[in-house]
């Protein structure tokens, strides 16, 4: 009897790519060192916020929510093979398309599989669609909120805050960067203290 279990080639060039975006936990999201932030969130932080962000603004807008939270998590996976390049490294490297490589990660993977992340990588791209505009907006919407909480314990962001801001397309996603940008990062938490107290 054999020691190992027979797998087949898509299910193993489809277990790479889980592999593959692990990679992301790893990476750090490399534009905050212009703020002076060294310990930066990651590629996979920003993703999983983003995708969060998108099921909220998808609700508000009226998309669909779980497509957007699809668009949101895959926005970011190319950047496994080629890194986190911001708006002035792009002045000077020639970037890769990220359906170009998004096709080149899941060659390997099941036929269902690559038709799912390809498609959702395209739409991405497009940006044509409501889940696309609301997927947009929340990776704009997850810079803004990142920055507000970075510029909260000290750090230099209004200007990413201000970009991130002007780069909105849809009504929902101005209302939450309105909200966000006069709020105490830890308004949350303080709410709570303040009902638990309250209970004693």
């Amino acid at each position: 009897m054999s020691e190992h279990p027979r797998v087949d080639d898509e299910a193993a060039g489809t277990a790479a790519l889980i592999f593959e975006d692990g990679t992301l936990r790893d990476l750090p999201r490399t534009g905050w060192r212009y703020d002076g932030i060294s310990h930066a969130e990651t590629v996979a932080e920003h993703s999983h916020r983003t995708a969060f962000i998108g099921i909220l603004l998808a609700a508000m807008e009226g998309a669909d929510p779980a497509r957007t939270a699809m668009l949101c998590v895959l926005h970011d996976f190319h950047e496994a093979r080629t890194g986190d390049l911001t708006p002035i490294s792009r002045r000077y490297v020639t970037a890769a398309d990220p359906g170009e490589v998004t096709a080149d990660q899941v060659a390997a993977a099941h036929p269902a599989v690559q038709d799912a992340v390809i498609g959702a990588v395209t739409e991405f791209e497009a940006d044509q669609t409501l889940e696309a505009r609301c997927a947009h907006d929340a990776d704009k919407l997850d810079c803004l909120i990142r920055a507000r909480e970075y510029q909260a314990v000290g750090f230099p962001t209004q200007g990413k805050i201000d970009r991130c801001r002007a780069a909105l397309t849809t009504d929902s996603a101005e209302r939450l960067a309105n909200a966000a940008v006069t709020m105490d990062p830890a308004q949350w938490q303080s709410s709570l203290r303040r009902a638990a107290a309250a209970l004693r």
